[in-house]
């Protein structure tokens, strides 16, 4: 009996509740540890993709520990004889409770890095904005000055339009003014060589039908030897008698022919093709020039103005006859006026 009141007395004090408590209390922070790692895992995947081994490593834990879990409430339920088994455990559980809180300790002080991180990946989002704000800005003006080019390009093709429609009425009025100068020109011919014929006439009439002086196609030409010696660029005074005279006809010309009508006397030196080599005229070329420009400063000095005279020296590169005999060189030494335009 004695031994009986004993056991009781020593059974008086009941351990379990504490038990229940612990492991409730346990169980309680074991949920909220797992709702923080889920929230650690769910931000953690965003920005630490190097981890990936050790949440697989937990979660198994995890997963461990919640079939151990599911066990106890399941033996708590159909037995309390498994308590016993449990408060031996207990010592067990605190320990790995130990090791899950030093990784709980672990894992919050890898979301304060990673908070870290997730304010400075906010503030590049916040700089990406701000540049994405300014380029649309940026777009938005670029568009602005396309508009404005697509409607000066507009402008300008109206413009263009309207130069082409203006180009061809000028293009016509070009042509009507053509058609109209090319008769005027006509004209001019016309009337130039109606003074030519009268020109030519009235020399025939005032130097008459001397040897030397002859009328060759639109040309009144004077033999070189009426003008000057042999060899010699200076007008001898029998050519000086012949030039008064042309000088006078030439001054009458000038009176009578309208002074929009543009008209030059030109005076063209030849020679025959037998070379000349002197310290004056080194070639014929020299010779033909020198006396067609003697014949011109005559001219001048008897009144003909300076702006109706051309000197001209051929040389003996146009000749009026082929042959070496003495009369066809004689022919192509020559002095030749011509009435023609400007």
């Amino acid at each position: 009996m004695a031994l009986a009141r004993t056991r009781r007395r020593d059974r008086g004090i009941d351990y379990w509740p504490g038990f229940v408590d612990a492991l409730s209390t346990m169980l309680l922070v074991i949920v909220f540890l797992l709702s923080v790692f889920m929230l650690a895992q769910f931000f953690l995947s965003r920005e630490v993709t190097g981890k990936d081994t050790a949440l697989t490593k937990l979660n198994r834990q995890i997963e461990e520990l919640t079939q151990l879990l599911a066990l106890e409430r399941a033996a708590k339920g159909e037995n309390q004889t498994s308590l016993v088994n449990l408060a031996a455990t207990l010592e067990g559980k605190e320990q790995e409770r130990a090791r899950l809180q030093s990784l709980i300790d672990n894992r919050e002080a890898g979301l304060e890095a990673a908070g870290g991180q997730a304010a400075q990946a906010q503030a590049a989002l916040d700089n990406e904005r701000q540049i994405s704000a300014r380029a649309n800005a940026q777009v938005d003006i670029l568009n602005q000055q396309i508009a404005a080019l697509r409607r000066q390009l507009a402008a300008i093709e109206d413009a263009l339009s309207a130069s082409e429609s203006r180009d061809k009425e000028s293009q016509a009025k070009i042509a009507d003014l053509g058609s109209r100068l090319n008769v005027a020109l006509a004209q001019k011919v016309q009337e130039l060589a109606r003074y030519r014929s009268d020109f030519f006439g009235r020399l025939r009439e005032i130097l008459g039908n001397r040897p030397g002086i002859r009328v060759v196609g639109d040309r009144f030409v004077f033999q070189s030897e009426v003008l000057f010696d042999s060899g010699q660029a200076a007008v001898n005074a029998a050519g000086k008698i012949e030039l008064d005279k042309l000088a006078a006809a030439v001054a009458d010309l000038e009176r009578e022919i309208p002074p929009e009508i543009p008209w030059v006397l030109r005076i063209d030196g030849h020679t025959d093709k037998k070379p000349i080599q002197s310290p004056q005229f080194p070639s014929n070329w020299e010779l033909s020039s020198a006396r067609a420009i003697s014949v011109v400063q005559y001219l001048i000095s008897k009144g003909v103005s300076p702006q109706r005279l051309v000197a001209a020296g051929f040389g003996q590169f146009q000749p009026l006859d082929q042959g070496d005999d003495e009369e066809t060189l004689r022919r192509n030494r020559r002095i030749e006026l011509k009435l023609t335009e400007r």
